[in-house]
Parts: structure tokens; sequence; C-alpha cells
């Protein structure tokens, strides 16, 4: 499952309308929006993860009380539920700074004023890191760290297939060492974000 269906499935499949209407934007316009900046997200974790931080993504999953988020959009709209998904973007880019830039990015390819981006994408993470966390619960998160650090594989492997089953089962086997689960959800799926040419822009290293 990627980060886009993901979010097609948020409040009952009306969480992207929502999520526009508490912003003023109309839903073909937050749509555009979404498909820019929801792919753009799993992308950035995704090469995180790869590049040998897989722990700080997960890291930046952790904690259970933000699944309402994901059922939530007035929540993930409002004061607290844009510092949560901006504490998220942080962790993912590298900074706020490279959080900025994706938002004016995505205002300028939507024809959006950056404003109104820049509130929309913290509100959006939001409403991903809920989804995800939704799906992939602390416990499963702990799994997946002791994997990691060379932890008890039956465990482990327990954990991973009860996630796996929750995202749809584990195509083509899990290749990103115990972190199958969480490669599955970042996997663009085909639904890649017209931002990913220029996405290392907006990633501090």
């Amino acid at each position: 499952m990627s980060i886009m269906k993901l979010l097609q499935q948020a409040h009952g499949g009306q969480g992207i309308s929502q999520l526009a209407q508490q912003f003023g934007l109309d839903q073909s316009t937050a749509e555009k929006l979404t498909e820019m900046l929801a792919p753009a997200i799993g992308s950035a974790a995704k090469q995180r993860a790869q590049e040998g931080e897989a722990v700080r993504v997960l890291e930046s999953l952790r904690g259970e009380s933000q699944a309402n988020l994901f059922d939530n959009p007035a929540e993930a709209a409002s004061t607290g539920g844009q510092a949560q998904g901006m504490d998220f973007l942080q962790n993912i880019l590298g900074g706020q700074e490279e959080a900025q830039g994706l938002a004016q990015e995505a205002a300028g390819r939507a024809g959006v004023d950056s404003s109104t981006v820049s509130q929309f994408l913290p509100a959006l993470a939001a409403m991903v890191q809920g989804g995800m966390q939704k799906n992939m619960p602390d416990t499963a998160i702990d799994g997946m760290e002791s994997s990691l650090s060379g932890g008890s594989e039956g465990a482990g492997g327990g954990l991973m297939g009860m996630v796996g089953g929750l995202l749809g089962g584990n195509k083509g086997g899990d290749s990103g060492g115990g972190l199958g689960p969480l490669m599955q959800m970042l996997d663009t799926d085909g639904d890649g974000s017209p931002l990913d040419d220029i996405l290392g822009r907006f990633m501090k290293r």
C-alpha cells in the first residue's frame, strides 16, 4: 500500500476533501497538491531508510495516539496537528527549511498561495503519520528495531508477518532487512510524485 492509497482511505475516504475545507481549498486543488506531496513524503522516508537511517524513520512513527490524526481531518489541520506533522517532516527531510521549501515548490506548481500550502503540508503529513501509525503500532516498530539491531529473529519474524498481513501481504519477499512492512507502505506503487526529480533539494544530508 502506497502513501497515496493510504490517504485515500482516511476519514472513510473523505479525508482529503475534508482537509481541503479546513484550508479553503477546492477538492481538485487539494488532490493535485496531495498527488505531489504525499508520494514525496513517502519517497523521502524510503530514501532515509535505504540510506541506513531506518531507525530515524521508525522513531518518527512511534506514538499510537497519533493514529487519530488519520481519521480526524480537523484535528490534523489544528495547530497541534500541524505541529505534529511538521515534527514528522523535519525528521524525514532534515529541517524546517527543507519542509518549507517543499511546500513552496508544490505551491508554485499548483498555482496556490504558498502560505496556504505551508499549512496544508504539515496537516497532510500529520494525516500520513497517523495512517502509518494506525497500520504499524509501537509493538511492530519495536520488532523492526529489534531486527535491525540483531534481536530475536523469531519474535521479529512473527511481528513482520502480522504487520505484513495488515498491509496486504509481503509481495516479493522481505528485502528490507526486517523492514518489509515499512518498505511496502513506502512503495510508490507507480504513483510517484512530480517532485521526485528534485526531491533531493529538500532533504538535508
